[in-house]
């Protein structure tokens, strides 16, 4: 679905309280989750836009959202 949230409390909502302990008390988590958060947002913009950039940035864009994702999650069920 376009312009879809896909925040971390959104996708996890499970661990809501995790993420959020981490936010507080992880600079490395709150940093990355920052970068997430800011990838997402320009993403979500970009698909309302119909994506006016190159298909390869644009799935680069989502790649890059993916990995740190993934990351994240490690750590939250670390």
């Amino acid at each position: 679905m376009l312009g879809e949230d896909h925040s971390l409390v959104n996708e996890f909502p499970n661990y809501r309280d995790k993420i959020s302990e981490l936010n507080q008390a992880n600079s490395s988590f709150a940093e990355n989750a920052a970068k997430y958060h800011a990838l997402d947002a320009e993403i979500r913009k970009l698909e309302l836009r119909n994506a006016p950039i190159e298909d390869s940035s644009f799935h680069q864009l989502k790649h890059d959202r993916a990995m740190l994702k993934d990351m994240l999650y490690q750590q939250i069920i670390g």
